[in-house]
């Protein structure tokens, strides 16, 4: 009974109204602020990932000090109260909320150490998306299909994620076409530059190329040309590849080169 009335002596039932005040006030400024940084970046696109990033990072620094701010409002913070927080803190990291605090510290550690950021496109246990929010507890991904994926921080401290553009508002796009062997090659690869270097989407100022080689596809032997170039805005991948996939096919056909085919030998 003791402790209950001590513990009761540190609370301030006076500033429960604050504490409701401040906290509602710290969603509708990360509202705000969220708001804001996305139209600025679709106003500064070439500063996109950045604005993003930034963003990030207020919506931590909002919610903390939100948080320190309800306290204080409820709570008069003497050493006791402070130790007994403490030791409240310490209990629930043991026990309910651990899964938690992995999850609050993993997300700092990726902002700090940035395998990837908001507006990358990564592949992650078998999603591809891009990132659309690094938050306390998780990161939302938003794969090309519109499906939102939530993956718990934590994941990516075990787990591999691959990042497509690495914090680069250009990113690498690799296309693969197929003929058959005894079809004209060199100009099927003529046909595959010419689309990928006059696509609107393609930036020829970093590197590119057009790779043929035999493979082995569903037990035939193709000649493979794989085209790989940069797009200007990882926004355009699919605009890119479509527009590129198109004029490739239409070339083809135009020139009589057609797709592989089960050849047959006689035998003599």
């Amino acid at each position: 009974m003791d402790v209950q009335l001590n513990l009761f002596d540190f609370f301030r039932p006076s500033g429960v109204p604050y504490a409701i005040l401040i906290l509602i006030a710290s969603i509708i400024l990360v509202r705000f602020v969220t708001q804001s940084l996305e139209q600025l970046g679709q106003r500064f696109s070439d500063r996109r990932l950045v604005i993003h990033q930034f963003g990030s990072l207020a919506r931590f620094g909002i919610y903390f000090v939100g948080a320190l701010g309800a306290a204080a409002a409820m709570f008069y913070l003497r050493r006791e109260v402070i130790l007994a927080f403490s030791g409240l803190a310490a209990v629930a990291v043991g026990f309910a909320l651990k899964d938690l605090i992995a999850s609050v510290v993993a997300g700092v550690i990726i902002l700090v150490d940035r395998p990837f950021q908001v507006g990358d496109r990564v592949t992650f246990d078998g999603y591809y998306g891009e990132i659309r929010h690094i938050g306390l507890r998780s990161v939302r991904l938003m794969t090309l299909d519109d499906t939102q994926v939530t993956i718990p921080n934590s994941k990516f401290l075990t787990d591999s994620v691959a990042s497509g553009n690495a914090g680069d508002i250009e990113m690498m796009i690799q296309l693969d076409f197929y003929v058959g062997i005894d079809q004209d090659a060199t100009r099927a690869r003529q046909i595959v530059t010419e689309a990928l270097t006059s696509s609107r989407y393609v930036t020829l100022e970093r590197r590119w190329k057009v790779v043929t080689s035999l493979v082995i596809e569903s037990n035939y032997i193709a000649v493979r040309l794989r085209a790989k170039a940069y797009i200007m805005d990882v926004q355009f991948e699919k605009d890119f590849e479509t527009d590129v996939t198109e004029r490739v096919l239409e070339g083809l056909r135009a020139e009589g080169i057609h797709p592989p085919a089960m050849l047959r030998r006689d035998l003599k």
